[in-house]
C-alpha cells in the first residue's frame, strides 16, 4: 500500500510515470506494464465542496491498450442531493466489476 498525491484516480498513472522518469531513463511502455501488473486497485480520496474528505472512486488498472493503461471503475461517489448541517451527503455506488479476481485471490484479498 502506498499513497500518491493526484487529482483523480486516472491521474495517478501519469504521476507515477513522472516519478519513475525523475529517477531513471525507462520506456513509458515498460513503466505502464509495471503499473498494470503491480497495482491491484487505486483508491482516490478527495475533498468535497464542504471541506470533508471521502473516497471518490475505486478503479482497477486492467490492461495496456494502444500503449495506455486502461482502468475499470469499480465504485464512484455520488452525491444524493441531501445536505444536513451544510455537509454533503452521498455514497459510493458500484458501477463495475473487478476483472482480475484471480490476482486478488492469490494475494489473499
Amino acid at each position: 500500500m502506498t499513497t500518491v498525491h493526484a487529482n483523480s484516480a486516472r491521474d495517478v498513472v501519469s504521476r507515477l510515470e513522472t516519478m519513475v522518469l525523475m529517477g531513471m531513463e525507462m520506456p513509458l511502455s515498460a513503466i505502464r506494464k509495471q503499473i498494470v501488473s503491480g497495482f491491484d486497485l487505486i483508491v482516490h480520496l478527495g475533498r468535497l465542496r464542504d471541506g470533508s474528505r471521502h473516497v471518490l472512486e475505486v478503479v482497477e488498472p486492467v490492461r495496456l491498450w494502444a500503449e495506455e493503461v486502461k482502468m475499470q471503475t469499480i465504485y464512484r461517489f455520488e452525491e444524493n442531493g441531501i445536505f444536513e448541517n451544510g455537509k454533503v451527503q452521498g455514497n459510493l455506488k458500484k458501477v463495475g466489476e473487478i476483472q482480475n479476481v484471480e490476482k486478488l485471490k492469490r494475494a489473499g484479498i
